[in-house]
């Protein structure tokens, strides 16, 4: 635990699992942006490839693939509500350096611009991963304490099911 964090002992338990809660539901936000960023630098890269070996059709027969891998696939996880987070902060920085990249026609960009912004993307989406890095580490903390409170009698299953703070 870094300092200035919370020790999630000395947390009430409704007040730790909302916390959990909202660090999962920041990291949904983050995946789902970080998805996004990959899937734009894998068509940046794509269009790179065709271009390194003079290939001169578009890229739209590999936009299938490209976007089910990011969009739709990644690691199975417990499903929580799925939102969308198409105006977070984040998507939103996304979608700014997209269009001052030059937006979504990758074919209008010489070459130079098109590494600058497979640069500034993988830049973006590293960030993303260490942010994700982050918050697994905190909500892996929390829950945690979670379960050690369970397991010690800390806190009642029947709370846990019926929603209130499951302290009796």
């Amino acid at each position: 635990m870094s300092p200035g964090e919370l020790d999630p002992r000395s947390l009430p338990l409704q007040e730790l699992r909302a916390l959990r809660a909202d660090l999962q539901e920041q990291d949904d936000a983050i995946s789902y942006v970080r998805r996004m960023a990959q899937a734009r630098l894998d068509l940046v890269r794509a269009e790179m490839r065709h271009r390194a070996a003079g290939d001169d059709k578009n890229i739209t027969g590999e936009l299938p693939i490209i976007l089910g891998a990011h969009l739709t696939g990644g690691q199975a996880r417990p499903p929580r509500p799925a939102e969308d987070f198409s105006s977070h902060p984040l998507a939103l920085e996304l979608e700014e350096l997209c269009q001052e990249a030059g937006g979504t026609d990758l074919r209008s960009m010489d070459n130079d611009e098109l590494a600058a912004f497979a640069t500034q993307l993988y830049d973006f989406e590293q960030d993303r991963s260490g942010e994700r890095k982050e918050l697994f580490g905190r909500i892996d903390a929390l829950s945690a304490e979670l379960v050690r409170r369970y397991r010690d009698g800390e806190a009642e299953f029947e709370g846990l099911l019926a929603g209130d703070d499951g302290t009796g």
